[in-house]
Order: structure tokens, then sequence, then C-alpha cells
């Protein structure tokens, strides 16, 4: 079964491949997290070549049910983060 990475896998990793201390790894991957977080929160999208793109995607609003109660509910329109693999990503992974 395959092993689930956790943000110390991460750190720990991009440590040993870059050459950085777990400290210096840390703060590089809070980095790109914070400026991927930042972007989508401004409606912008990022592409890393081979990788992927991060894109904001709306939701238009929609009616659903709740199970317990079957009442009708409206699910007001949002929008939410999203993630499309890139060719050298799929590739890798087949």
């Amino acid at each position: 079964m395959a092993k689930t990475w956790n943000k110390a896998d991460l750190v720990e990793a991009i440590g040993e491949k870059a050459e950085l201390s777990k400290k210096d790894a840390a703060a590089a991957l809070e980095a790109v997290v914070d400026t991927v977080t930042t972007a989508l929160g401004n409606g912008d999208k990022v592409a890393l070549i081979g990788f992927g793109t991060f894109e904001p995607r709306p939701r238009s609003e929609r009616t659903a049910k709740n199970p317990q109660t079957g009442e009708k509910i409206v699910v007001p329109a949002t929008t939410v983060p999203a993630f499309k693999a890139g060719r050298a990503l799929k590739d890798a992974v087949k």
C-alpha cells in the first residue's frame, strides 16, 4: 500500500534533495504554500510547467437535500481551489 506523506515527510525530502537544513526546507515549503494560497485567494492561477496548475474554480448555487430531514436547502455559490496535473506528473504516476 502507498504511503501517505505529511508535511514533515515533505520537509525531510526537500531538505535531502536540495541539501538544506530541515529549518530551511520547512521555510521553503511554507513559502510555496503561502504564495500559492495568496495567489488563489486573489483569483490568480499558479502554473508549474510539468507539474500542474492550481486555480480557483467557481461553483454555482445549487439546491441540495438534507439526508436526515429530507428538507431542501440552498447551497450558496462559492469558489474552490482546484489542481490539474501536468503531463510530466501524469506520466510519472502511470
